[in-house]
């Protein structure tokens, strides 16, 4: 560990490592949509994750990862987000905003949003509407105040896409979220003239989302804040691509290419391949911008995380291009060569590594060349490990899985991940790779994994070489029945590459304050740890 140490402290990311701790870390991650509490306005809320902090700091665990907060818009998605910095004002606590003690009538209101956590699954879209509406009617009454506060001038001064943003989203409502190519030319591409014109024209309604971030930001920085004074790390997720449809887009064009669409080519899952829809990046044009997008993104999530997942690591190296209107098989990789993605990918990582004092951690699943994995290590990035597919490929079929101590120490093990089935789904649908597990374990395979199975899987995943141990919360909710689904399917959060009313609405079953007050659930997390 002491050599390990001392390369990592060499590393661009050693300022991120010295925040963190080279030693092992274990925590579990959160799709804060699926949270409830008594308190919850019909979907999870940034303040939600007070408690689990509490309960992460019981567990003997450090770490809380989180899917997107990216405002999405209309979107349940949290990667299709309509602003790269943004926070989604849905995740507001509303109960908890300053100058409500003296809004009586919209105190009482709160309440019309309780029936919404009842519900199975999360009502995104409904919840929405309610909340922006109540927002309206609070800001209408708070602004005067709010705005003259000096931490809000800070904020407006701090973060110069708020801006661009709130004018984005005003005229993204005004014009009914259709895309902004479709808007007249006057707003598709406002001149300098125009855009102060629209600032004057608009004052109130740019007011308005602006507030709502800066609140957004308070609620999250007070969760930051709180998680440190439990030493507890929170890890971020940045989304690689961002939505056609978004302020990004619309206010830099330049730094995208609008001809191609992001995907995946066809594969042994999918033969179709995959079409995301996502714009590619001109990396030309942000080179010469010295990268503020990338640097403006960093900026504003280390304000809420202690590390960072960096979604589809192998994108910024190559990526599935797809020309407009082609089907994905129609695409090639940007760029296609090694001797032009490698420089790349590594020019672009090093530049993330040395912008922020976040940790990241490299998402580098599916097919990676291993070029790319031996990138990572020198710039000090984890990669991830997701233990059913860890397979040694240098070996015959059927490859034999790799030994839980051989994992390189600069990884984060995991059982599954949001875009995967769980393990229980897996164990289910997956039968023949289970029963392999199994006899690598030697197991008595059942096509029912047994209750002490799955502990024994969870067990092994806090005990592998990698530095940090995550899993989904459900994985560990799991280990009571009536914590979970009877349906494993139903505990999934995403099938990628497809269109469904499932997709992101995954809600848990039990309510945040039955998490944090199971004795048997802590019991057993501890000890799947080692404490």
């Amino acid at each position: 560990m002491k050599n390990l140490e001392h390369i990592l402290l060499n590393t661009l990311c050693k300022e991120g490592w010295g925040i963190v701790g080279i030693h092992h870390h274990h925590g579990f991650d959160v799709f804060l949509n699926g949270l409830r509490t008594a308190t919850s306005g019909g979907i999870g809320e940034y303040l939600d994750l007070i408690p689990l902090i509490d309960w992460c700091k019981k567990l003997g665990m450090d770490v809380i990862q989180l899917l997107p907060l990216n405002d999405s818009g209309l979107d349940p998605s949290p990667y299709n987000a309509i602003s790269s910095c943004a926070l989604n004002p849905i995740f507001l606590k509303l109960s908890a905003l300053p100058y409500l003690d003296t809004l009586p009538a919209l105190s009482d209101k709160i309440e019309m949003l309780y029936e919404y956590n009842i519900m199975p699954i999360t009502a995104y879209q409904e919840v929405l509407k309610e909340k922006m509406d109540w927002l309206r009617q609070y800001i209408e009454e708070v602004a005067p105040h709010i705005e003259k506060e000096q931490e809000y001038q800070h904020f407006q001064a701090a973060f110069p896409w708020i801006e661009s943003y709130s004018l984005f989203k005003t005229l993204l409502l005004k014009f009914d979220y259709a895309s902004w190519e479709t808007w007249p030319n006057e707003y598709r591409q406002p001149t300098p003239e125009k855009r102060c014109e629209l600032n004057e024209t608009y004052t109130n309604e740019i007011a308005f989302h602006t507030i709502l971030q800066y609140l957004c930001f308070q609620q999250l920085i007070h969760v930051k804040e709180h998680a440190e004074k439990h030493h507890v790390f929170l890890k971020g997720d940045l989304p690689i691509l961002i939505s056609r449809n978004s302020s990004d887009v619309w206010q830099d064009p330049q730094f995208f290419d609008l001809l191609h669409t992001a995907g995946a080519p066809p594969d042994q899952y999918s033969t179709e391949g995959q079409n995301w829809g996502f714009p590619l990046f001109n990396w030309d044009a942000m080179r010469q911008d010295n990268y503020r997008f990338w640097k403006e993104r960093l900026q504003a999530a280390g304000n809420f995380y202690h590390l960072y997942r960096i979604d589809h690591t192998v994108g910024f190296f190559r990526i599935w291009g797809i020309p407009l209107n082609h089907p994905s098989r129609d695409g090639h990789f940007f760029p296609s060569e090694p001797s032009q993605y490698l420089p790349q990918g590594s020019h672009i990582l090093s530049m993330l590594a040395a912008s922020s004092t976040m940790l990241p951690i490299a998402e580098d699943l599916g097919t990676v060349p291993p070029e790319v994995r031996i990138c990572l290590k020198e710039l000090g990035i984890p990669g991830t490990r997701v233990m059913r597919w860890e397979l040694d490929w240098t070996k015959p079929p059927p490859q034999p899985f790799i030994p839980l101590k051989e994992y390189w120490p600069l990884s984060m093990t995991c059982v599954s991940t949001h875009d995967s089935e769980t393990l229980g789904g897996w164990w289910k649908s997956h039968s023949q790779d289970a029963a392999r597990w199994a006899h690598h374990k030697h197991w008595h395979y059942s096509p029912e994994l047994s209750h002490e199975h799955r502990k024994s899987y969870l067990r092994d995943s806090h005990h592998t070489s990698s530095l940090f141990h995550v899993n989904l919360l459900q994985e560990y909710l799991a280990l009571y029945p009536e914590l979970i689904a009877a349906n494993p399917d139903e505990e999934r959060i995403n099938v990628p590459g497809t269109i469904s009313p499932n997709n992101w609405t995954y809600r848990y079953r039990p309510t945040v304050e039955t998490i944090v007050s199971h004795k048997g659930l802590l019991s057993d997390i501890r000890s799947l740890v080692g404490i």
